[in-house]
This record gives structure tokens, sequence and C-alpha cells, in this order.
């Protein structure tokens, strides 16, 4: 299994959209390496959902990756701001996944908290500039970031 972390901004998605809805199309990238980093993606993959653009910024949940290879709509709707009138059906250049709702971190790990623990070598989200809506988290820090939201949930419940 491989392990990711997807921006959203939570006035255009949040958890708690992907919570009600279950599952999502995590359409709309326009950058080619995050794109090339959806197309690595496989089934059961997990990944942090992180709120961007938020006061504060963080870590807000998890999700899983259950559908892969899959053509971004968006890039063929001429009304939509991802539209790319060089893409067409038999050759789209935007794949994307589809994304199923695991949890909403009750304490979410924000950034600040992120930078404490992790160096911009290990979490690229914590790099001054970092712009990427889709990057690969190794098993060694995902395991630190699930260990990090276990600890602060079992403190805020007073175990």
């Amino acid at each position: 299994m491989n392990y990711w972390l997807m921006k959203s901004e939570p006035e255009v998605y949040s958890i708690f959209d992907l919570q009600r809805d279950g599952e999502t199309i995590w359409d709309g990238v326009r950058n080619y390496q995050a794109r090339n980093f959806l197309v690595q993606m496989q089934l059961g993959d997990l990944a942090f959902f992180y709120h961007s653009n938020s006061n504060p910024p963080g870590i807000a949940g998890l999700m899983r990756v259950v559908k892969i290879g899959i053509a971004d709509p968006s890039q063929f709707e001429p009304t939509s701001k991802y539209y790319d009138p060089k893409s067409t059906p038999e050759s789209p250049r935007w794949q994307t996944v589809v994304v199923e709702f695991v949890e909403v971190f009750a304490n979410p790990i924000w950034l600040f908290k992120l930078k404490e623990e992790f160096s911009p070598e290990e979490l690229m989200v914590v790099k001054t500039g970092n712009r990427l809506s889709v990057i690969p988290v190794s098993e060694e820090v995902a395991k630190k970031i699930l260990f990090l939201h276990t600890v602060r949930d079992k403190r805020q419940e007073g175990n």
C-alpha cells in the first residue's frame, strides 16, 4: 500500500463533504507532476485529506483510493474552469482517481505541528512554497502521522 497527501480547499470540497458523499472523483488537478502521482495510485492506497488555504491548514482526515485510471471528466466540459481544449476522450491528458471516506480526524494535524515533526525532505507539504495538490508520503512518515492522530485523539478523550 502507498500513502498520499491530497489537498483541497474546504470551501470547495472538505472532508465533511466527502463524509456526506461517501466517495468522490478527485477532479480538477492541472499540474503534470500531481497528475503523475494520481496515475501511480493503486487500489486501496490511503490518502491524508489536507485542508489547504484554510486558517489554519492541516490534515483533516483520511480517505482510500477505490478507482484508478479514470479520465478526469472536467477536462472535456467547455464550461468547466478545468476544461482543456487540447484533451480528447480518445487521448485524455488528465487522469484521476475516485476516493472513499475513511475518517475525519477529531483533532486535525495542523501545518505548524507537521512542521515541528517533519522536515521538508520527509514531508513535502511543510516545504515553503510547495503548491502541489497531490504528493506521496513515505510509509514511515504516514505511520508517524497516524500515530500523532491516535495520540491526539486519546489525549482529547482523557485516556
